[in-house]
């Protein structure tokens, strides 16, 4: 099956710190569901979590390389430097993370839209928009990611002409002159911002790794992989992620993409009502449980 645009992001990934102050941040501070606890299928003794909201919904998940010891890292030109929620109630949002003693910077207008940015335990931006009817950031999931580009116009191509993406609007804001493009229809994380920067970035903790893009079906993400290919990218051949299957390339300023499957989904090896409880390894890894158990750091929700 084929479709004519990527209707937005299916996941963010990041890296962090310590996991403890990730995990403690992202489930007692955002209300996120730690949806997956498993492994760096590159690095088996490190984690990767994965924050989403209650169903694990393609469109909410956040996921984190915690590696212990992580240098600080600094978005620049070239990467992904923020990632939005959309939530109906900034307002209610804005006091209690104040009252909790969490720092809110803005809100400031983007678009027509408030927006407010707090920061993770390594001092990411984690941004939350005010969007009607999108409930609770949990709830709301992703409204947009923000690329820092040193030229906007090689990546505004890639996602307009390729990848189906749409113009929807052009603002010069406090980081600059932003470009703004929106996937058609109202999926989750149909908005992605490109922001011109001539910024050096530096990849650490505190840094987004790459972002990934929604395909419903394997057959669908295919088709992408031919017409990227087609039009001279350089894609890897499908990997599995356990999850879901991946496919990764370079868009022209740098930002590493993926494009993921929505099946088969976080509930393929635990049911709904206990996701993210055990840690769950890749087939190739069960047989050194022991050694990788005994690596990790306790992590409590």
């Amino acid at each position: 099956m084929t479709q004519s645009a990527l209707p937005g992001l299916h996941h963010v990934t990041a890296i962090s710190g310590p996991p403890q102050a990730n995990v403690d941040f992202f489930t007692k501070v955002l209300g996120q569901r730690l949806v997956k606890k498993t492994i760096n299928f590159d690095d088996p003794g490190t984690y990767h979590l994965y924050y989403g909201n209650q169903t694990a919904d393609p469109g909410t998940i956040l996921t984190f390389f915690p590696f212990v010891g992580a240098r600080p890292g600094r978005p620049g030109a070239g990467m992904a430097s923020a990632y939005a929620y959309a939530t109906s109630d900034l307002d209610d949002w804005v006091r209690e993370l104040s009252a909790r003693g969490v720092e809110i910077e803005g809100p400031v207008e983007r678009f027509g839209a408030r927006v407010v940015t707090l920061r993770d335990p390594d001092g990411a931006a984690v941004e939350l928009i005010g969007v009607p009817g999108a409930g609770t950031p949990a709830e709301g999931g992703f409204y947009s990611a923000t690329l820092h580009e040193a030229d906007l116009e090689p990546t505004q191509r890639l996602m307009t002409d390729v990848l189906g993406y749409e113009e929807a609007g052009h603002e010069s804001g406090p980081e600059g002159e932003r470009l703004r493009l929106k996937a058609p229809g109202d999926a989750r994380g149909a908005v992605l911002d490109l922001v011109r920067s001539q910024s050096r970035g530096v990849s650490g903790a505190g840094t987004i790794h790459h972002i990934a893009f929604r395909a419903e079906d394997d057959d669908t993400q295919l088709a992408w992989r031919e017409k990227l290919l087609s039009q001279g990218y350089d894609v890897t051949p499908v990997i599995d992620r356990q999850y879901f299957n991946a496919i990764y390339f370079r868009e022209p300023g740098g930002v590493l993409f993926e494009i993921a499957t929505d099946p088969p989904g976080f509930t393929r090896d635990e049911e709904l009502a206990h996701l993210g409880e055990a840690l769950k390894l890749p087939e190739q890894y069960e047989a050194m449980r022991p050694r990788i158990e005994a690596a990790l750091p306790e992590i409590r929700v």
